[in-house]
């Protein structure tokens, strides 16, 4: 039974947690959780998702009590969510709870009795689903994991999350992986990426699985290329370190892109089933065309802003470090032409693109298909179906049709336009809403199996291994362009051009 306030409509297709759970989360005052894991939980209250006795416990090495959490919460997140009834935020405030914890001490030593703090908060409580939630760096998985079994926590009923990025090659995953299994069992372990709980991602399995007309379409005999871009209007202001080791083929392609390439790309599974889904990405990754030694420099492109106008470079960002060899070397744009080796997708290119200080803020999906095979009007374009993701989730369909008026016959491409915001009056979810509600509800469809993650570094770390061992820089692009010249001539040598700059 739905416990949602009066006059608070509940999202289409949603259902209430039935159960209770206990939400640890680790890092649980840094900027994720206030920014995006809180906000979204107070949205699932509002909307009569958490069963009554939920309880999300952060856990930080702040030293605070649990009035002193609530008081950070209610002074930073209260003004980004809608508190249209005080009575239901003053209902989640009071399932916050604070715990000061340091990995890395054992649970046993004196400087690891945080853990006994928080055994004793959950004591009581084994009847409840347990999810520790790991909002920290890669490198702490491991050891929060074996720390939260020797203090007695972990349960037959427990789940841990993991955040991106999950490693940074083969390797480091394999070895996280294994630090974690050793722990928890493969279906306890939700690896997520929050571009999966975008509307227009699930959508795309709708609009492929569930109309007529376009699976018989979707392939190479009517596809001429695929676009997949994740643009940013911002830098990397307060996030140097980290970027620095990451840059953005480890940042974004090696999960985000690949993501929606397998979404895209995979065939049908044979019922609407959390594995069979995941079984065919699967399929997808491992498909992919290797791209190693010399090919890396004729099928990809890494790029780093510089200055123009107000806007710092990549290297001058406030608050940046001294430049360093490695600053110089990584990469805040990548362009890649992938090619997937199945009978459905053979000689389709699949554009892969990401940036910082992009001209705008956009994610999308661009199938373009082939021009029709006998034109009998002139001046037509071919047909284009775009799902995007950010800023407004929506799908475009791109016809010909004529223009009115008498005369000969002019041909004027016509966007056919689904916005979610404006078809569908109840509130679109936010991703990690999403997400976090199957993560309650135990649905792992949207999550990353360890043979998923592991099949997308097999593929990545090739071209960044052959990155470091040229001796060339990133090719400079000026902050709020397109990216560099490079990417351009990826397309250009085919005849093709990038979706804004086509006209």
């Amino acid at each position: 039974m739905s416990t949602a306030p009066p006059n608070v409509p509940v999202h289409p297709g949603t259902h209430p947690v039935t159960h209770a759970a206990d939400l640890v989360v680790f890092g649980g005052t840094g900027d994720l959780s206030m920014r995006k894991l809180l906000p979204a939980l107070y949205h699932s209250d509002r909307d009569g998702r958490l069963a009554p006795e939920t309880r999300v416990i952060a856990l930080s090495r702040g030293g605070l009590t649990d009035a002193d959490f609530r008081g950070k919460v209610d002074a930073e997140v209260r003004d980004s969510v809608p508190v249209d009834d005080p009575g239901v935020w003053q209902r989640f405030l009071g399932r916050l709870h604070h715990v000061s914890v340091d990995v890395g001490h054992g649970a046993g030593t004196e400087a690891g009795s945080g853990w006994s703090a928080l055994a004793t908060l959950l004591a009581g409580h084994e009847d409840r689903d347990r999810i520790f939630y790991l909002a920290s760096p890669p490198r702490t998985f491991g050891p929060f994991c074996r720390e939260a079994h020797e203090a007695g926590l972990v349960t037959p009923r427990s789940r841990v999350v993991l955040e991106k990025p999950l490693g940074n090659d083969l390797a480091s995953a394999q070895r996280i992986n294994d630090e974690v299994g050793a722990i928890f069992d493969e279906r306890q372990i939700f690896r997520i990426d929050h571009y999966l709980g975008k509307e227009t991602v699930q959508n795309l399995l709708v609009l492929r699985f569930a109309n007529a007309f376009l699976e018989p379409i979707w392939n190479s005999l009517w596809i001429d290329h695929v676009q997949i871009t994740a643009a940013e209007t911002v830098g990397t202001p307060g996030r140097r370190g980290y970027y620095d080791h990451a840059g953005a083929l480890r940042d974004m392609v090696q999960n985000h892109l690949l993501q929606l390439l397998t979404l895209t790309a995979m065939e049908p599974p044979a019922r609407n089933d959390r594995e069979a889904i995941r079984d065919e990405k699967v399929k997808v990754l491992q498909a992919l065309r290797p791209i190693a030694g010399g090919e890396v420099e004729r099928f990809t492109v890494r790029g780093q802003y510089t200055g123009a106008g107000d806007l710092p470079g990549y290297l001058d960002e406030p608050g940046s470090t001294p430049t360093t060899e490695m600053s110089s070397r990584v990469e805040t744009f990548t362009a890649i032409r992938a090619e997937i080796r199945n009978w459905r997708w053979a000689g389709v290119p699949f554009y892969l693109r990401t940036g910082k200080r992009m001209p705008y803020r956009r994610s999308e999906i661009v199938v373009q298909f082939k021009d029709v095979p006998h034109a009998i009007f002139p001046g037509g374009t071919p047909n284009r179906l775009v799902l995007r993701l950010q800023p407004e989730e929506g799908i475009e369909l791109h016809i010909m049709a004529k223009e009115p008026g008498a005369g000969e016959v002019a041909l004027q491409p016509v966007p056919m336009s689904l916005s979610f915001g404006e078809t569908f009056t109840a509130r679109v979810p936010e991703a990690y809403e999403r997400l976090l509600t199957d993560v309650l509800a135990g649905n792992p469809t949207l999550f990353m199996r360890r043979d998923e993650v592991e099949a997308a570094w097999r593929w990545i770390d090739p071209i960044q291994d052959a990155w470091k061992a040229t001796a060339g820089l990133p090719e400079p692009y000026p902050a709020g362009t397109t990216g560099p010249a490079g990417a351009h001539e990826l397309l250009g040598r085919s005849g093709r051009a990038w979706h804004e700059e086509e006209a």
